[in-house]
């Protein structure tokens, strides 16, 4: 890969398959993410802030202290670390909320 051209092939952003899941898990930042049309989300990082577009098809969070506001779930929310708060907009996911502090809610 050429320095400034973007992700090897088959690789997204984030150095996962194009078709495989999305891992996520730096610390303090403030991100947007593209899901695209119905990738898996996995965060494991603490005091992010991620606004995560497109439609995922499974979040789940593992990390601490973590904002993310998702558009579209159509799959299961998995909110198992420490004082996440996770917000999506459209769908009608399960949830398995356990750990201390997390929070999951339709806004």
């Amino acid at each position: 890969m050429l320095a400034g051209c973007g992700s090897p092939a088959g690789t997204d952003e984030h150095g996962g398959s194009i078709d495989g899941p999305i891992s996520y898990s730096p610390v303090g930042t403030t991100m947007t993410i593209d899901c695209g049309p119905g990738r898996a989300l996995n965060i494991t990082g603490s005091n992010n802030a991620l606004t995560v577009t497109g439609r995922c098809s499974d979040v789940e969070i593992t990390g601490s202290d973590n904002r993310v506001t998702v558009e579209e779930i159509s799959g299961t929310i998995r909110a198992a670390g420490v004082n996440n708060t996770v917000t999506y907009r459209a769908g009608t996911p399960r949830m398995t909320v356990s750990g201390a502090g997390n929070t999951v809610a339709r806004g």
